[in-house]
């Protein structure tokens, strides 16, 4: 499973992606944990607010920091 989080490497963004590392871990996935700060490369997924969240390539989120809880619904589905 390929987790991205989008953003400039912010707060928020630390916190989804510690969020999101939590998750892969209490569900037992193999990830990898990948930060996209470019702008362009965000441009390309349709992000227009900070922090996001995409798993295999697919925005789940964009503008807030999801709980681990959330996060696994997503990664689940």
């Amino acid at each position: 499973m390929l987790i991205q989080i989008l953003g400039s490497g912010c707060a928020k963004c630390k916190k989804l992606a510690e969020n999101a590392e939590s998750a892969a871990k209490e569900l037992g996935v193999e990830y990898v944990l990948e930060k996209v700060t470019d702008l362009n490369k965000m441009a390309d997924f349709g992000v227009m607010m900070t922090p996001a969240l995409a798993i295999d390539g697919e925005v789940k989120s964009a503008g807030k920091v999801l709980s681990p809880d959330e996060i696994k619904k997503h990664m689940t589905h």
